[in-house]
């Protein structure tokens, strides 16, 4: 209920239209098809594997409709780097991909990209496959790699969200001034273009990725003391031998 109360404010509430995400038609047309051509396939196993999920448990899509929506309120929040063609804004993609998977996570993504892209003005159509690519993919393969990393070596519950949270963050605003260097060069040298994006996200971006491990560490440490069913059920808790600990085990 109250996901949807902010997704309804976010919509319905008169705002700047900054240019979120990469903006329409900042990429040339043949990198712009790249992006689609490489996004589509992540999108197409997500529904197959959505599909099979569904099936085993009716739940599940209750669950998806939940995190989608937390994901598009997260990623919603921009703030402009003018020189870049883009902004920051938390990406929301780390949690998904703690509990859905890194290729739901995906999907999961593509949908609020779309739907930001659509009403609200933020990044476009054009653009849509790489802000998928950077924001859905490489966001949400690091925030899980990261988590499950994490938990491998006996970092608790907290220490992993935060991780997760934090590399989703970089890792994704990484790829995209990749994306934007290698559209916007032109015919000079990857690398520089490359730097000077990245140093531009600096300012604003290096909090947010800290903001945004903490509240996706915060995000799992509430499922892990509200709704431990939920984390046994997505696999990230033991049926057995749960350790209660908070911000080093669990």
């Amino acid at each position: 209920m109250l996901s949807t109360l902010l997704l309804l404010i976010l919509l319905l509430v008169p705002a700047d239209a900054y240019a979120m995400h990469i903006s329409e038609g900042i990429l040339p047309f043949d990198w712009a098809l790249l992006w689609y051509a490489l996004a589509t396939p992540f999108i197409a196993y997500a529904l197959v594997l959505i599909r099979k999920r569904s099936e085993a448990d009716i739940a599940f899509k209750p669950l998806l409709g939940l995190i989608a929506a937390v994901v598009f309120i997260i990623s919603a929040m921009p703030i402009p780097v003018p020189i870049a063609g883009t902004c920051s804004h938390p990406a929301g993609t780390g949690i998904s991909a703690i509990l859905l998977g890194p290729f739901i996570s995906v999907l999961v993504a593509s949908v609020a990209l779309l739907m930001q892209a659509l009403f609200m003005a933020h990044g476009g159509l054009s653009t849509l496959g790489a802000n998928v690519v950077s924001m859905g993919i490489v966001g949400s393969l690091a925030g899980y790699i990261t988590f499950r990393a994490v938990r491998r070596i006996g970092g608790g519950l907290g220490l992993a969200g935060f991780t997760a949270g934090l590399m989703t963050d970089w890792a994704t605003y990484t790829a995209t001034a990749a994306e934007l260097a290698l559209g916007i060069k032109g015919d000079g040298p990857f690398t520089p273009m490359f730097i000077k994006i990245l140093i531009a996200f600096m300012p604003t971006q290096l909090p947010l990725g800290i903001i945004e491990g903490a509240l996706t560490s915060g995000m799992v440490l509430l499922l892990y003391r509200k709704r431990p069913d939920i984390l046994r059920r997505m696999g990230i808790l033991r049926r057995m031998g749960i350790l209660k600990q908070t911000g080093a085990g669990a």
